[in-house]
């Protein structure tokens, strides 16, 4: 039986690999040790339900203050996934289980205890699953709409690469109120950092998502100090808005353990202020550009500033 705390056995594919050295972090990306009342209870809320959570398996430099204050990103369809992103903390392998049909209920419970205005549902990727898992998305969007009917769901999904056009439109279907899917990092570095996954693919996914449904707000998102330059970034941009992407978010790459991908560099925080003034520019209705930022990291507060800009531009009051 693997213990999934062990990194040998979380991440089995990079144990042979030689470690990449982890330079010190600079005061810019220093956060405070997570705890707290509301911490505690949002971490047993989370227990009681028996959920998987990504900012506790990706190790989310901001686990503190979203739990703290009952935000938590619920990661459904188990804890290990079929790929193997070299950037990735999420144990990776064959999931020793098949997708848990009461899972949808549990998330959808935890939902209405915490209270969540807006609820942020990822997930592992299953390439073992017919449909990637998009029917099992889709019944834990409409649990949460019927439990906590006035919460709004943001969705992060994997590529459904393997999949056929309908697993897609089985989630889209299902309308979330967001949907994303993380681009992650420029197409130059795909065969190192995503390799299980292809650049234009994932853009064409979420072209897809608006072609279904137009009035679907779409996010996406990259990490910067992977070995990425700042051209590469403004092309990934225009590539997003070309597939009419509403939402960017743009965060530093953190290196997980010695086993995984180097961080090339800490990009300064005058360097994220310059991409997001870019990305606006390009006119994207939403943009996150920090060290810290990171997919459902002040997701919340981000969707009605999200909702705003898109009335604004209708001249909607």
């Amino acid at each position: 039986m693997r213990d999934l705390k062990i990194p040998e056995q979380r991440h089995p594919e990079k144990a042979r690999r030689p470690d990449n050295p982890q330079p010190k972090k600079p005061d810019w990306i220093r956060v405070k040790a997570p705890g707290g009342k509301g911490y505690t209870e949002t971490a047993k809320i989370m227990r009681d339900n028996k959920l998987v959570t990504v900012c506790e398996e990706a190790g989310c430099p901001n686990v503190g203050e979203c739990w703290s204050q009952g935000h938590a990103t619920m990661m459904i369809m188990g804890e290990v996934c079929t790929r193997a992103c070299t950037f990735c903390n999420i144990a990776t392998g064959k999931p020793p289980e098949a997708l848990d049909a009461f899972e949808p209920g549990r998330v959808a419970d935890a939902v209405a205890k915490l209270g969540l205005n807006h609820v942020v549902i990822t997930s592992v990727d299953r390439d073992d699953v017919e449909d990637g898992g998009a029917e099992h998305f889709a019944q834990t969007i409409r649990a949460v709409r019927h439990r906590a009917p006035g919460t709004t769901i943001e969705i992060l999904t994997p590529d459904f690469i393997r999949c056929a056009p309908e697993a897609l439109e089985k989630v889209v279907e299902a309308r979330p109120d967001v949907f994303n899917h993380n681009l992650e990092t420029v197409p130059g570095l795909y065969p190192e950092v995503r390799p299980g996954a292809r650049y234009f693919h994932s853009l064409r996914l979420l072209q897809r998502v608006k072609e279904l449904d137009p009035s679907m707000f779409t996010k996406s998102g990259i990490m910067v100090g992977l070995g990425e330059d700042r051209q590469a970034v403004i092309q990934v941009m225009e590539d997003m808005r070309a597939a009419d992407i509403d939402f960017l978010t743009i965060g530093q790459y953190l290196q997980p353990t010695p086993k995984h991908h180097a961080v090339d560099r800490f990009v300064h925080p005058d360097e994220f202020a310059a991409y997001e003034k870019a990305a606006y520019g390009k006119g994207f209705l939403m943009v996150s550009a920090t060290p810290l930022t990171r997919s459902s990291y002040h997701a919340g507060d981000d969707f009605a500033r999200l909702r705003d800009a898109r009335n604004a531009k209708l001249g909607i009051a």
